[in-house]
């Protein structure tokens, strides 16, 4: 099942965007609160993505995998992730 990670994208190119920002702020000298404050603007935005690309991984991967017998992987490899993600 192809999907649709049009919105997620959309996130991951806004956080592009504001990397590049913090490395020019950086660069700049700016006021480090000020740089603090769009590195953890970027980290949400990543965050974002990265629960909707998931969302969309078990909408339709592990959902799938109940049928074809795979759910087993598909839960651990999801199990994974959330455990990565709670560290």
């Amino acid at each position: 099942m192809k999907h649709d990670h049009r919105s997620s994208l959309n996130l991951l190119k806004t956080a592009k965007g504001q990397i590049e920002a913090v490395i020019r702020m950086t660069e700049e000298d700016r006021y480090c609160v000020d740089i603090a404050n769009q590195i953890m603007a970027v980290e949400a935005l990543l965050k974002k993505a990265n629960l909707q690309i998931l969302q969309q991984h078990i909408e339709s991967c592990v959902r799938e995998s109940f049928v074809d017998g795979t759910r087993d992987e598909k839960i651990n490899e999801v199990l994974g992730i959330l455990k990565k993600y709670v560290r």
